[in-house]
């Protein structure tokens, strides 16, 4: 910005990391509500497993946590139920434009939604390239299949544009991802309930 004599002032910018990875989370916590409330699928985060080994009882509802660890690793972050199938999926977010790291995504998570698929369940990634502001399904069939035959440590984004399915951004709800499977699993039928 320019002041009168000369004076140049430089706007300052504050970068904020305490919520990296949340804006993805938050609109599937608002989409997973909104198919909770309509009736259509009941899937829910999962919360992390913690032990609390410090607690600080400044007063009876003051409670504060001081010291905890994980117990256990966490699986994946979602997981419920949809027209009589098991769903559980990993949401992640990237900043990259050209591929999502597999660094991002845990051994144990692969293994687990290994076995949801091998037992018949429904299981997937939702992952969002933020900057360039696309949010994609990508079938755990389709994960395991990469996994098994690229040596690369990470999915291109191209390999989403092809193999995955891209979700847009709305309204109500938020990031339909039971659209994607009901293409997939269930002959493209409507998710809402009377349709």
């Amino acid at each position: 910005m320019k002041y009168p004599k000369g004076i140049v002032k430089k706007e300052k910018h504050e970068i904020y990391y305490g919520n990296r990875g949340m804006a993805l989370e938050s609109d599937l916590n608002e989409t997973n509500e909104y198919y909770l409330n309509r009736d259509i699928a009941v899937i829910h985060k999962k919360p992390t497993p913690i032990t609390i080994n410090q607690v600080d009882y400044h007063s009876r509802v003051d409670a504060v946590i001081k010291e905890a660890h994980f117990r256990i690793p966490s699986t994946t972050d979602y997981n419920g139920i949809y027209r009589g199938k098991y769903i559980d999926f990993e949401a992640k977010e990237t900043t990259s434009t050209t591929s999502f790291p597999l660094a991002n995504i845990h051994s144990h998570q692969i293994e687990h939604l290994k076995k949801i698929i091998k037992h018949g369940g429904i299981g997937f990634l939702i992952v969002r390239f933020t900057k360039c502001g696309k949010t994609f399904y990508l079938d755990g069939k389709d994960l395991m299949s990469f996994l098994q035959t690229e040596t690369r440590k990470s999915i291109p984004l191209s390999f989403f544009e092809q193999r995955g399915y891209q979700i847009k951004d709305a309204f109500q709800p938020r990031v339909d991802y039971l659209n994607i499977i009901n293409r997939i699993y269930f002959g493209g039928e409507s998710n809402e309930k009377n349709s």
